[in-house]
């Protein structure tokens, strides 16, 4: 990756200590302790029901934790939903993209990507739309602005979505597996988007199942095993000489795909 590294002493935006996530008696993630540095791109790894949407779900506050500390940006998020002026600033500064594209079909490319920054940031139209056809030229859809998103293909969707979010000039994005909904020929559109990304130095977290994706543009990869992270790394290790036996036996299984 071209993106300048963080420094590995910087205030970090997203710190996790001790964090625990229980489905009544599902124990989904256990004593997770994690920092994301501004400008570092983390890539979590693992089996389906490992727990890693549930983790980045929890950055955002979309998912209540019981135990632990979660602070974000300098806000602290609290167990069980508690400190709900937070959980509104964490959400004002951190973007995300679902595995959905969740647009709202009654409006334009460009109406989906100008509503947040007015209504939410206070935006005037002219600004929101300047915005939002620099956004839309950035992800590569400039020409899409006018349609509606059922005109548009899965890909162009997810770009919409991943345009929409930065509108709100987010300080950190979070991607919850983006492409596991697309066609196979619409995915790369979607990572090259995201790769354009971590080269201009947004702090991003990234579940995904893309392991080339994954190597190329993460700082550091985790790696999560049954709730609790297993292993950490810079991707070289990770890929080419994991440690921990679940994750070595986890990689053998995707990699021979």
């Amino acid at each position: 990756m071209t993106h300048e590294k963080p420094a590995p002493d910087a205030t970090p935006i997203v710190s996790l200590s001790k964090l625990n996530k229980h489905y009544g008696e599902l124990h989904v993630l256990k004593d997770i302790d994690l920092t994301v540095v501004p400008g570092e791109v983390v890539v979590i790894i693992g089996a389906s029901g490992s727990g890693k949407s549930t983790l980045i779900r929890c950055v955002n506050g979309l998912e209540e934790f019981q135990q632990g500390e979660l602070e974000v940006d300098g806000n602290t998020l609290l167990p069980n939903g508690k400190a709900t002026r937070a959980l509104q600033k964490i959400r004002t500064e951190v973007g995300m993209v679902f595995q959905q594209f969740n647009l709202f079909p009654h409006l334009s490319v460009l109406d989906n990507v100008t509503l947040a920054p007015m209504r939410v940031r206070g935006w005037s139209q002219d600004d929101a739309t300047a915005t939002a056809r620099r956004l839309l030229a950035r992800v590569g859809i400039s020409d899409q602005a006018d349609k509606y998103p059922s005109q548009l293909s899965g890909g162009q969707q997810q770009r919409v979505a991943l345009a929409r979010a930065l509108a709100m000039e987010p300080r950190l994005m979070l991607f919850d597996e983006p492409t596991s909904a697309l066609d196979p020929e619409m995915i790369g559109e979607v990572l090259d988007a995201m790769r354009e990304l971590a080269r201009e130095g947004m702090t991003m977290m990234i579940v995904t199942h893309e392991m080339g994706f994954a190597r190329e543009v993460a700082d550091r990869v985790i790696f999560i095993d049954k709730g609790r992270i297993a292993e950490e790394g810079p991707p070289e290790q990770i890929f080419d000489a994991p440690q921990h036996p679940s994750t070595q036996s986890f990689l053998s299984r995707v990699l021979k795909h």
